[in-house]
């Protein structure tokens, strides 16, 4: 797959009934090592294979974020959510009372995150179940977790809400763009839940006076 001066493929996909082949095409393209956005319940979404080192670089690169940059791990379930992330019994409950939704949680990550993806000293990862019937679609079909980011242009607050805005700003950096209608700008509340106790790393578009 051609990796600069290229247009990106602009895939309109239905919001609430995603159409397989459409989706498909998506997923053909991670697996290439292309490089996605792609809406949330939250906000868009830069995203790119679990293994693709190259893409968390472009990533970087389109961010303006350096090495120590958090990536999230966008999964379909709880089944997949577990095989990259360690999760106590008090933690799976909490976990499991705010998923699907917009909130991504800090764990210890287990040997199935490549090193690139994890904090370098603490060896934690973010993970996120989204209640978006696209990013669910796309992940089960991939059938692994969407190594992802807030898509976020250097020296703005808020992320693009349409696919042709996407599109008019990054029509050449990436090579697939998913269009669903409009969402929201803000990204996910952030909870960190790596240590004894736990930590509100940054609040977004998840509710935190449940905590």
């Amino acid at each position: 797959m051609a990796r600069s001066r290229h247009s990106a493929t602009y895939l309109d996909i239905h919001p609430e009934d995603p159409q397989p082949r459409l989706i498909a095409q998506a997923v053909r393209a991670l697996e290439d090592g292309g490089l996605i956005a792609y809406p949330t319940d939250s906000c868009y979404a830069l995203g790119c294979a679990l293994g693709n080192a190259d893409g968390l670089e472009r990533i970087r690169r389109i961010r303006q974020v350096g090495k120590d940059h958090h990536f999230t791990l966008v999964c379909a379930d709880f089944a997949q959510l577990g095989q990259y992330v360690l999760v106590s019994n008090p933690t799976f409950r909490l976990v499991k009372s705010i998923t699907p939704g917009p909130y991504t949680v800090i764990l210890p990550a287990t040997r199935e995150v490549p090193r690139k993806m994890s904090h370098p000293k603490k060896n934690t990862v973010g993970v996120r179940i989204p209640d978006h019937r696209v990013a669910h679609a796309l992940v089960e079909a991939l059938g692994a977790p969407v190594a992802s980011s807030t898509l976020l242009m250097p020296g703005e607050e808020e992320s693009p809400t349409e696919g042709w805005v996407v599109q008019e700003r990054l029509d050449e950096q990436v090579d697939v763009i998913i269009d669903s209608g409009e969402v929201g700008t803000e990204p996910t509340t952030v909870l960190d839940l790596s240590g004894d106790e736990l930590v509100i790393a940054r609040e977004g578009a998840g509710d935190v006076d449940r905590f």
